[in-house]
C-alpha cells in the first residue's frame, strides 16, 4: 500500500509540474496575442470567448501574463521548469502590482530564490517582504491609503441570519480585538458547553459590541519582529507581525512604543537576524525555553502552514523521530512549534517527524513524501541605513 501511495504521489507531482509548464506557455501565448492584435479594445472579450472565460477572468489572465513576462521573468522561468505552480507566481505578481518597473528586477531575483516549495499564500508573503524592502517609502504610502479605506459593513443573509465585517482595519487594532474575543470565548468553553469555539467567538463579539462587560485580563500576545536599527529609527526596513506578514517601519515603531498593547516586540540583530531582546509587557512571562522556541519558529513548522507559533503547541522531536513518550529530552533543539491540527497529524499512522542539528524539521508522510522546513531569518541581509 505504501509503495502504491508513493507512486501515485509521484505521478501527481509530475502532472502538476506539467500543468505548470503548460500554464507558463499559455501566459506567453496570451502576451503574444494581445501584442499582435491591431485593435486593443475587445482583446479581453475575444480571449474570453476563445478560452471560455468570463470577461473579468480574461482581463485578470492578461494582467498576470504581462506582469510575469515583463516584470518577473525569473519567477515565470520557475513555472516553465515545473518547479513552481502558476498560482504561486500569480501571488508574486499581485503582491508587487503597485511597484515601479525599475524596482521589479530586484524583487524578481530575490523572490525567485525563495519560491520553490512555497504555496500561494507563502509566496505572496515572501514577495510582499521583498517589495517592502525594495521600496519602503512606497510600501508605507500604500499601507496608509489602505488604512484610510477602512469600513464596517452589515451583510444580510437568508432565514434570519446576517454577517458583520471589518475591511482594511488597522492590523494592530483588529488583531487585538480578535485576541480579546478569542480569549473570552476560550474561557467560556467549559466541558459541558455545546457551542463550538467559532460559535462562542461570534456570540462574544456581538455581546461586546452591544455593551456587555467581560471580566479578566487578556493575556494573549502577538510577536512583532523588527531589527535594532529600524527600532532606533536609523533605517526603515519593514518589520514582521506574526501571522500577518510585513508592516511598515513607522507603524512597527508606533506599535512597539504603545503603553497598553497585546504586542511584544522582538528586537533582532540587523546583520544576523538573531534575537537580541525580548521586550516584556506581560505580568507573568512564559518560561524562557517555551518562549525561545516560539520566537524562533514564529509559525507552525509544517511547510505551508502560517498559524502563529504562540497559539499552537510545542512538540518533542529528535533526529531519530522519537517523541516525548519515547524519551526525547526537552531542549531548544528538540522542540518545534506546531499548530494543534498539525500536532495531531503526528500521531496518525505513517507520519514521522525528525529534526536536524541545523534546526530543520523533516516531516515524512504516509506516501513517503519528505518535506523539510527551517525557521527563516528574522531579518534580511543588512543594507545601507535609511
Amino acid at each position: 500500500m505504501g509503495v502504491l501511495l508513493e507512486e501515485i504521489l509521484l505521478d501527481m507531482k509530475s502532472t502538476a509540474a506539467e500543468i505548470a509548464r503548460l500554464e507558463a506557455r499559455l501566459a506567453r501565448q496570451v502576451v503574444s496575442f494581445t501584442r499582435a492584435s491591431s485593435v486593443k479594445r475587445g482583446v479581453a472579450e475575444e480571449l474570453a470567448m476563445a478560452l471560455c472565460l468570463t470577461k473579468f477572468k480574461a482581463h485578470a489572465l492578461i494582467g498576470h501574463a504581462e506582469g510575469l513576462v515583463d516584470r518577473f521573468p525569473q519567477v515565470l522561468g520557475l513555472v516553465e521548469e515545473g518547479r513552481v505552480p502558476m498560482a504561486s507566481a500569480v501571488s508574486v505578481n499581485d503582491a508587487a502590482a503597485w511597484l515601479d518597473d525599475d524596482k521589479a528586477p530586484v524583487v524578481d531575483e530575490v523572490t525567485a530564490g525563495r519560491l520553490v516549495g512555497k504555496n500561494p499564500t507563502a509566496a505572496r508573503r515572501s514577495a510582499t517582504a521583498a517589495v517592502a524592502r525594495a521600496d519602503p517609502e512606497g510600501f508605507e504610502e500604500r499601507v496608509r491609503k489602505q488604512r484610510e479605506a477602512s469600513g464596517f459593513y452589515l451583510h444580510h443573509g437568508e432565514s434570519g441570519v446576517a454577517g458583520l465585517s471589518l475591511e482594511n482595519a488597522p492590523v494592530e487594532k483588529a488583531t487585538a480585538a480578535y485576541l480579546c474575543v478569542d480569549r473570552q470565548a476560550r474561557l467560556l468553553k467549559a466541558a459541558d458547553e455545546p457551542r463550538t469555539l467559532d460559535q462562542l467567538r461570534s456570540d462574544v463579539a456581538l455581546d461586546m459590541l452591544l455593551g456587555k462587560q467581560f471580566g479578566g485580563e487578556v493575556k494573549a500576545h502577538v510577536y512583532l519582529y523588527l531589527d535594532a536599527l529600524t527600532y532606533a529609527g536609523v533605517r526603515n526596513h519593514p518589520a514582521e507581525l506574526a501571522g500577518h506578514g510585513p508592516i511598515p517601519a513607522s507603524l512597527a515603531r508606533h506599535i512597539a512604543a504603545g503603553a497598553k498593547t497585546v504586542f511584544q516586540r522582538i528586537i533582532t540583530d540587523p546583520v544576523s537576524g538573531q534575537v537580541v531582546e525580548l521586550g516584556r509587557r506581560r505580568y507573568r512571562p512564559r518560561a524562557g525555553l517555551d518562549e525561545l522556541v516560539r520566537v524562533r519558529d514564529r509559525e507552525c513548522r509544517r511547510p505551508g502552514c502560517t498559524r502563529p507559533a504562540q497559539f499552537g503547541d510545542l512538540d518533542h522531536c529528535d533526529s531519530k523521530g522519537k517523541g516525548w513518550k519515547d524519551g526525547c529530552p526537552t531542549g531548544a533543539a528538540t522542540l518545534v512549534g506546531l499548530c494543534r491540527a498539525d500536532h495531531k497529524l503526528r500521531d496518525l499512522p505513517g507520519w514521522r517527524h525528525t529534526t536536524g542539528n541545523d534546526g530543520t524539521l523533516t516531516i515524512t508522510t504516509p506516501a513517503n513524501q519528505a518535506c523539510t522546513s527551517e525557521p527563516e531569518a528574522l531579518s534580511g541581509p543588512s543594507g545601507p541605513a535609511g
